[in-house]
C-alpha cells in the first residue's frame, strides 16, 4: 500500500488517534463527532441531530452512531427547566471522553439548569411590594398553638447500610451493578431502595444473586431504556419465579400407650399343655419295634427310607429289563445296606448289556 499525505495549513480538525481506531464506534458516529468537533461558535447552537442531516446520516444510522457516542462517554444529555416552564434539553459534546461527574462540573461551570431571577428575565415580572399579612386566624386553629411536626430526618448513608438484612444489602449490590452492564440502567441509591422489596423475593424462592443480576441484565431492548427504575421493577415482576411448594408438616409423634397393669388379683394364665405323639409299632419288615406317629405315620423313618429305596430299584430294574425284585427285598432285610443292591444292579445291567453283545 502506497502512502501519500499533505498537511493542510488551514482549515482543518485535530483528531486523536484514540478517536480515529476506536474500537466501539462506527464510521458514522466518527465523522460525526469529527464534523461536530470542527464547527464554528456560530454554529454549536444546533441539536446533534440537525448537524447528522447535513451530512446525510438520518433515521436509524443517527440513532445507533448517537447511542455509540453517549455509551462511550462523548455525548452527554441534561434537561433542565427552560423559560416559560418548558423543558429544554442541553447536549455536551467532547472530543474525549467524560464521565458523569466530569461532565455535571462542565454542565455546572457553563451555568446549565441555573434559574435566573425575575429581575433579570425580559420583561421584569412584577415589582417588589409589601406582605400581606391577614389578621383573622382558622377557625380549627388558637393563637399560641403550633400542631406542625418537624420534618423526619433521614438516615445517612452508613447508618441506612446499617438498617439493611444481609440479603437486601446483597440484593442492593447487584441492583446498583447493573450500570457495568449498560449506562442506561444506572440506578440511584433511592431508586435501588425501592425496588430491594421486590427483588429480596427472588432470594428467597432459590435465585442466587448472580443469577438475578443475568436475568435484569439479559434480553434488554435495542433502544435506549427510558426509565430504569420502571424497566427493572416491569422485570423484577413479570419474570418472579414461582415459589417453592411448602414441605408437608411432620406427622405429630404419638406417645405409646402404657402397658396396662397386672390385677394382683387375678392369678397367670396356665401355660399350654404339651403334646406328646404316641407310641404306634412300626409296620415295617424285620424285629418288632415302636416309634412315635406324627400325622398319622405307620412306618419308622428307616423303614419309610428302606422302602423307598426299594421302589427305586425296582423301577430301575423294570427299565433294565431285570428281575432284581427279590435280590433288592433281600438287600433291604440284610441290614438296609445300600450299597449291596447297588452293586448287585451294577453287576446285572452289566452282564445284559453283554448278552446283548453277544447275540449280535
Amino acid at each position: 500500500m502506497l502512502w501519500h499525505a499533505i498537511a493542510p495549513v488551514r482549515r482543518y480538525t485535530k483528531a486523536s488517534h484514540d478517536v480515529v481506531r476506536h474500537p466501539r464506534l462506527c464510521s458514522d458516529a466518527k465523522i460525526l463527532l469529527l464534523y461536530v468537533q470542527g464547527l464554528p461558535e456560530d454554529q454549536t447552537h444546533l441539536a446533534l441531530s440537525e448537524h447528522g442531516q447535513k451530512l446525510g446520516i438520518k433515521g436509524r444510522a443517527f440513532q445507533r452512531a448517537k447511542e455509540q457516542l453517549v455509551v462511550n462517554g462523548f455525548v452527554h444529555e441534561h434537561k433542565a427547566p427552560g423559560a416559560r416552564g418548558l423543558w429544554a434539553t442541553h447536549q455536551l459534546f467532547s472530543n474525549v471522553p467524560l464521565s458523569d461527574a466530569d461532565a455535571l462540573v462542565v454542565w455546572r461551570e457553563a451555568g446549565v439548569g441555573a434559574e435566573a431571577s425575575p429581575s433579570v428575565r425580559f420583561p421584569t415580572v412584577g415589582e417588589p411590594g409589601t406582605r400581606t399579612v391577614g389578621h383573622q386566624l382558622p377557625v380549627d386553629e388558637e393563637l399560641g398553638e403550633n400542631s406542625s411536626r418537624p420534618p423526619t430526618q433521614a438516615p445517612d448513608g452508613e447508618a441506612a447500610l446499617e438498617a439493611l438484612s444481609p440479603e437486601e444489602a446483597q440484593v442492593e449490590r447487584v441492583l446498583l451493578s447493573l450500570r457495568e452492564c449498560r449506562r442506561d440502567l444506572r440506578l440511584g441509591v433511592a431508586e435501588a431502595r425501592s425496588l430491594v422489596a421486590l427483588a429480596v423475593e427472588w432470594l428467597r424462592r432459590g435465585v442466587s444473586g448472580v443469577e438475578l443480576r443475568e436475568v435484569l441484565s439479559s434480553g434488554l431492548p435495542t433502544g435506549r431504556v427510558r426509565s430504569a427504575v420502571g424497566f427493572l421493577r416491569h422485570r423484577l415482576v413479570q419474570k418472579m419465579p414461582e415459589a417453592p411448594a411448602p414441605a408437608p408438616a411432620p406427622a405429630p409423634e404419638r406417645e405409646p400407650e402404657p402397658a396396662p397393669e397386672p390385677d394382683p388379683e387375678q392369678s397367670p394364665p396356665p401355660p399350654p399343655p404339651v403334646v406328646v405323639a404316641p407310641l404306634v409299632t412300626c409296620e415295617g419288615p424285620g424285629n418288632e419295634h415302636v416309634f412315635r406317629a406324627y400325622g398319622g405315620a405307620t412306618l419308622c423313618p428307616d423303614c419309610q427310607q428302606a422302602a423307598a429305596w426299594a421302589r427305586w430299584a425296582e423301577r430301575r430294574a423294570a427299565d433294565l429289563g431285570v428281575d432284581l425284585a427279590e435280590d433288592a427285598a433281600k438287600a433291604v432285610e440284610a441290614g438296609r445296606d445300600p450299597d449291596g443292591w447297588r452293586s448287585r444292579l451294577a453287576a446285572a445291567a452289566a452282564g445284559a448289556v453283554a448278552e446283548g453283545v453277544d447275540e449280535q
